[in-house]
């Protein structure tokens, strides 16, 4: 009764006050963007959801490493986007498929066929290639870039170095054989030269709607085959400029209406003079140090658009084209302004505006398309839209340098993307743009692939080793072990690597920070397992199970893995889905297992010849077929299966290595 009592005195408990914890302020996601030239917070206009616009290709020839270089780049940001922040992203992308470049091209490959189907006699033909010549030197003349003056004279001189035999032939009065043959290696080595005549001279002869839109429907369908390639995701939706003409017509109508476009002699173009004075508008938003770059608005027009009656039509030399009036030989569409075809600005503008409105959350494109390009879009959207903020990040994705040099189409010294992947897979070239920034300058070099698949061999021997550890028997309950103080600082490591990670995504998605905190990640562990190894101790299953999956993770969110299916880098047959790891390591260990008993026996009875055919399956047989067996004195064999080519390559650089320290004896 006391006791109670006691506890009635001191009146009824309650819980104490609780104290939130301090905390710290969560990182927030920060995009290098175009428009500031500065890192800005992410908030997208709508809660999770992001419209994304990017530039897609003009498609009139094979895609190039430039290419690549655009587009693996914003894949990799649209995933991490989407995979890693979480965001609902909705990615749009257009095909250029009506542009200058496309109807000269095709104008020119169909001049070149109907010409070489007429099988002209060989002095027609080296007539024809000498005037062609001619037009070129007056090319050349007007040249003053050094590197494409260079380039045009190397072609010169192939030229007439190819015309010569056809000319020995002649004089000579050799066999009909041997001319068919000097015809052919000279129309092959001058057919851009001729090519180029032909279109001069027979270009406004071509009418047929169906020649234009040929060259691009397969060269659309062969970039697709390049990003399907490359494991780039495909967009939401893709958008044609020649499934968009009567939209665009639209767009140029309202713009003229708003005030900011005028109609020249059946080409509508837009007014930078009217737009720039509006208090509403700015133009140059983007590289406003570039306004009034003649070179560069006339490359932004296109080489059929500048000459100089079409420089004529505008008001200020500035403006540029809405609506171009068609010239013969040129595809065309109906308007209010009589016959003629979309402009390169505008029809981003229409198609883009179509899909996602007055104003988006993300526009992306190459560097080089910042000034006129998208200034121009820029203005020319928000002139339809009447506002001032139809782009909120404008993301540019750097150059592409080949060995240091400048890549080109004009130049000629790009390396399309089979090219590219002839020598390496997939999953480096990524690796190779993931160990850059996204917006610098990336130089595709001997030097930078090989520090791609340094970096993919690296992780791949870890992943390796885990799944060995993994493939040991172990019950249920076995599964989970007691942590030591080794165990503890790992994991603390792990997690410290894992907000290291987190924060350089949200630094701009710098993807090189991240692989070096990977690779940091995956040495502190190797170390682990080293000493462990050494004590003849047990690494940990659960925790070393537990980082190999992250990084498989973060792999897979950035593109490098195509399916998070199992731990690491997957195995696949060739040719087929069919995970091969799975399917092959069950009869891998059996034959790893009897193989350890047969070098047993023959130590044992002391058989040299025995232990001989088990060093030459482990190290002439077994690579061959991609699988890697790892010899450790006292414990079991480690069996790994890997790519045949890697394995391949290791074994010949340790010869080499061996051969090498034999020679130095």
């Amino acid at each position: 009764m006391s006791g109670s009592s006691g506890e009635q005195g001191k009146g009824r408990r309650e819980q104490p006050q609780w104290s939130p914890p301090a905390g710290s302020p969560p990182c927030k996601l920060r995009l290098y963007n175009s428009l500031t030239r500065s890192k800005d917070v992410f908030i997208p206009q709508h809660g999770k959801k992001v419209t994304w616009y990017c530039c897609g290709p003009t498609v009139y020839d094979a895609s190039h490493m430039g290419h690549a270089r655009s587009y693996i780049s914003f894949d990799i940001l649209r995933r991490v986007l989407r995979d890693y922040f979480g965001y609902d992203v909705f990615y749009c992308m257009n095909i250029t498929d009506v542009d200058d470049k496309i109807i000269r091209r095709a104008r020119q490959n169909y001049l070149f066929e109907q010409y070489r189907e007429k099988q002209p006699p060989a002095a027609q033909l080296l007539d024809d290639v000498h005037a062609a010549l001619k037009l070129f030197s007056v090319k050349l003349r007007e040249t003053t870039d050094p590197d494409k003056k260079q380039m045009l004279e190397r072609i010169q001189h192939a030229v007439k170095l190819a015309a010569e035999p056809l000319e020995r032939a002649m004089q000579s009065d050799l066999p009909a054989a041997v001319a068919d043959g000097c015809e052919e290696a000279l129309l092959a080595e001058a057919k851009d030269l001729l090519s180029d005549w032909l279109d001069c001279a027979l270009g406004s002869e071509v009418t047929d709607n169906s020649i234009f839109s040929q060259l691009p429907k397969f060269w659309e369908e062969e970039f697709h085959r390049d990003m399907e390639a490359l494991n780039v995701l495909p967009p939401d939706v893709l958008t044609r400029v020649s499934e968009y003409v009567p939209e665009i017509v639209n767009f140029v109508q309202k713009i003229v209406d708003n005030g900011y476009g005028y109609a020249s002699n059946g080409s509508v173009y837009f007014d930078t003079a009217k737009f720039a004075s509006s208090e509403r508008h700015s133009y140059g938003k983007l590289v406003p140090e570039a306004v009034g770059d003649q070179k560069a608005l006339q490359e932004g027009e296109g080489d059929l658009s500048i000459s100089a009656d079409r420089l004529s039509e505008k008001r200020s030399p500035n403006d540029f084209a809405l609506w171009k009036a068609s010239k013969p030989g040129e595809p065309s569409w109906p308007c209010p302004w009589g016959k003629g075809r979309p402009g390169w600005h505008i029809e981003c503008s229409a198609m883009a505006g179509t899909l996602l409105g007055a104003s988006m959350d993300i526009h992306g494109g190459g560097f080089d398309l910042r000034f006129p390009h998208h200034d121009n879009e820029l203005a020319q959207s928000e002139a339809y839209f009447e506002n001032d903020c139809w782009v909120r990040y404008f993301l540019h994705t750097g150059h592409l340098t080949i060995a240091g040099c400048k890549m080109s189409k004009s130049l000629k010294n790009f390396i399309t993307i089979k090219d590219a992947l002839k020598k390496h897979s997939a999953r480096q070239l990524r690796l190779a743009f993931l160990m850059h920034s996204w917006k610098d300058t990336l130089d595709y070099s001997s030097n930078t692939m090989e520090s791609a698949l340094q970096y993919e061999k690296f992780m791949n021997e870890f992943f390796l080793n885990v799944k060995d550890i993994l493939r040991a028997p172990v019950d249920i309950t076995g599964r989970f072990e007691k942590w030591e103080d080794e165990e503890s600082e790992l994991n603390e490591s792990f997690y410290d690597k894992k907000a290291a990670v987190h924060e350089a995504l949200c630094d701009n998605v710098d993807t090189r920070t991240v692989l070096e905190e990977m690779r940091a990640l995956v040495s502190r562990c190797n170390l682990y397992m080293a000493a462990r190894k050494a004590a003849r101790r047990r690494p940990n299953r659960a925790l070393l199970e537990s980082i190999a999956l992250y990084l498989t993770h973060m792999l897979t969110i950035f593109g490098a893995i195509e399916e998070e299916s199992s731990l690491g880098f997957p195995v696949r047959g060739p040719g087929t889905s069919l995970d091969l790891e799975s399917t092959v390591m069950p009869y891998l260990q059996v034959l790893s297992e009897f193989r350890e008993g047969v070098r047993k026996i023959a130590r044992e009875q002391k058989v040299p010849e025995v232990l001989q055919l088990s060093d030459a399956l482990r190290d002439d047989i077994l690579p061959e077929l991609g699988v890697r067996f790892e010899d450790h004195e006292g414990l079991p064999t480690v069996v790994k299966l890997g790519d045949r080519e890697a394995l391949l390559r290791e074994r010949e650089e340790k010869r080499q290595v061996s051969g090498s320290g034999m020679a130095a004896c």
